[in-house]
């Protein structure tokens, strides 16, 4: 019985030395139970990295990809840094996702290379809420390098993946070290009782988490807050709501 302190104090150096202890405290959570239970602390960790794409490779997922991606960085606090290779990023729909202009860092790279140096920087330089970084490939070591410098930091970083060639995208489904993998794909948005668009809808997929599970969630998209939301019709329909599918986290 003696050995059972010694074994927890060596558990907790090996936390320490490895920043879970940290990431495990401080999460960012959705607001939805069905989504935050799947993560490890019940939330999004902060001082970490995670990867978000479209479900293909066209643009409007990807642009919906851009939207949960403002969502997340609009409820962080600070500035956000938001690293892009082409000035083709509409602000005001970021803006209607909860993320307004004047909180936005726009940095414009020339290369995904470039993107990934001014996302290392941001994350180093600490006081940041977000840092948001658009490329199309994401190799093992240059996410190494991105969710230590989160973890120094403690700025929640995404790697937003835009592909305009089909074949970057068979880069999505290498290892990263990333702390999450998400998949958002448009669907029909949220029918009115008259005529008009209603609130846009998304396929959102969690296919990895670290220490957690993989789920799908079928939710509206984020108001002026960037907060997402169940439909109506499923907030008092658990099974249908939750939608979620078990699968190795990796």
């Amino acid at each position: 019985m003696r050995s059972e302190p010694a074994i927890e104090s060596l558990r907790a150096q090996i936390e320490k030395i490895e920043g879970r202890g940290r990431r495990a405290k401080s999460v960012l959570p959705f607001g939805i139970a069905a989504m935050d239970s799947r993560l490890p602390g019940e939330g999004l960790a902060l001082g970490a990295l995670h990867e978000v794409a479209g479900g293909g490779n066209g643009a409007i997922d990807g642009a919906a990809a851009a939207l949960f991606s403002a969502g997340v960085a609009a409820r962080t606090k600070g500035k956000v840094l938001w690293c892009i290779t082409r000035p083709d990023l509409f602000a005001p729909a970021i803006a209607q996702a909860g993320l307004a202009a004047d909180r936005v860092i726009y940095v414009e790279a020339g290369d995904d290379k470039t993107v990934l140096a001014c996302m290392e920087e941001g994350l180093r330089h600490g006081g940041l809420g977000a840092v948001v970084g658009e490329v199309a490939r994401l190799s093992m070591t240059a996410s190494r390098r991105l969710q230590l410098a989160a973890e120094g930091g403690g700025a929640i970083a995404i790697a937003l993946r835009r592909w305009r060639r089909q074949t970057e995208a068979a880069d999505f489904g290498q290892p990263t070290a990333a702390m999450t993998r998400w998949r958002i794909s448009v669907l029909p948005s949220t029918p009115l009782p008259v005529p008009g668009v209603g609130r846009p809808r998304s396929l959102v997929e969690l296919i990895r988490a670290r220490a957690g599970e993989s789920a799908d969630f079928e939710l509206e998209a984020c108001d002026d807050t960037g907060r997402l939301a169940l439909p109506a019709e499923l907030v008092h329909r658990p099974a249908a709501a939750e939608g979620w599918r078990r699968g190795a986290s990796g």
